[in-house]
């Protein structure tokens, strides 16, 4: 896919191998999987940090390399089954985390020309999301303000 914000194409990556079964060596116990993937939600992990612990340490002893092979369900379906999926799409989080710092850096380094635009392209992007996602994960009213993004994430 290409770059939104630069001329450069993007770089491609390696695909996930084809199969429909998870490896023999891997945890087969669905039940189990859920149950951990809902503890580490309450942790307060995010759904990609839930898979990477998953995979690292696994359930018992024994590694998750991909939770859809083992439940048939991705790690946000069994969060919002389980009633414990975060209030705001994680993708719109990390943007507005990314934002708020480089709007700290901006304040501090007002001559730094590359990064107002890195800036402007960051708030860019969050306003697009937040399109997107209004009326089914966010509220019909909502409007993205660097205010509002410092609320959400405090």
């Amino acid at each position: 896919m290409a770059r939104m914000h630069t001329r450069r194409r993007g770089s491609s990556a390696s695909d996930k191998p084809v199969t429909d079964e998870p490896p023999e060596w891997s945890a087969d116990d669905a039940e189990a999987v859920e149950e951990r993937v809902v503890e580490l939600a309450e942790q307060g992990l995010t759904a990609a940090e839930i898979g990477i612990e998953l995979r690292d340490n696994g359930v018992k002893g024994e590694p998750v390399p991909d939770v859809k092979l083992v439940t048939g369900k991705k790690v946000t379906e069994i969060l919002e089954e389980n009633d414990v999926e975060p209030e705001y799409p994680e993708d719109l989080v990390a943007l507005m985390e990314k934002a708020l710092r480089v709007r700290e850096h901006v304040d501090e380094n007002n001559t730094d020309a590359a990064n107002k635009r890195a800036y402007q392209n960051v708030e860019s992007k969050i306003r697009r999301l937040v399109d997107y996602y209004r009326g089914d994960e966010l509220p019909e009213d909502f409007s993205y303000s660097p205010e509002t993004a410092r609320r959400i994430l405090d």
